[in-house]
């Protein structure tokens, strides 16, 4: 399998995984409260994280890098999952889908804002047709 088809396939297996994430959560919080599910799913990856670091030989981060990790750790790690599953115990599953669905759209409206990045125009075409069919459905 070359670079190329290894990437799509990687894609694809993190979309179908990620698909699954808000309806088990929608579940998980009628009977745990959101914080023990935070704090057992940073529990659980930040242990598989460990071992595969440990495994691989990965070097440790350098002192500047720090800082921004722990930032992207506590919107990833902490405010993303706990911020969902406090929603989720009003909110259905299949409505919170639509929120997400129109995540990478503006992701890349604040990467052109804030990150001065310009994707070419495919990717605006693509983002704004996936964006419609979310919030079509």
């Amino acid at each position: 399998m070359d670079e190329r088809t290894a990437g799509w396939g990687s894609g694809l297996l993190g979309v179908i995984i990620f698909s699954g994430s808000l309806p088990a959560t929608r579940v998980a919080v009628a009977d745990f409260a959101p914080m023990f599910l935070t704090s057992a799913r940073a529990g659980l990856a930040a242990l598989l994280g460990a071992i595969f670091l440990f495994v691989l030989r990965q070097p440790l981060p350098e002192r500047k890098d720090i800082l921004p990790l722990a930032i992207v750790a506590i919107g990833v790690v902490v405010g993303f999952p706990l911020l969902t599953a406090l929603a989720l115990q009003h909110i259905t599953a299949a409505h919170s889908i639509v929120f997400i669905g129109l995540l990478p759209l503006a992701t890349a409206i604040f990467g052109v804002v804030r990150g001065g990045e310009r994707p070419h125009a495919p990717f605006w075409l693509f983002s704004i047709i996936g964006a419609a069919a979310v919030a079509g459905f």
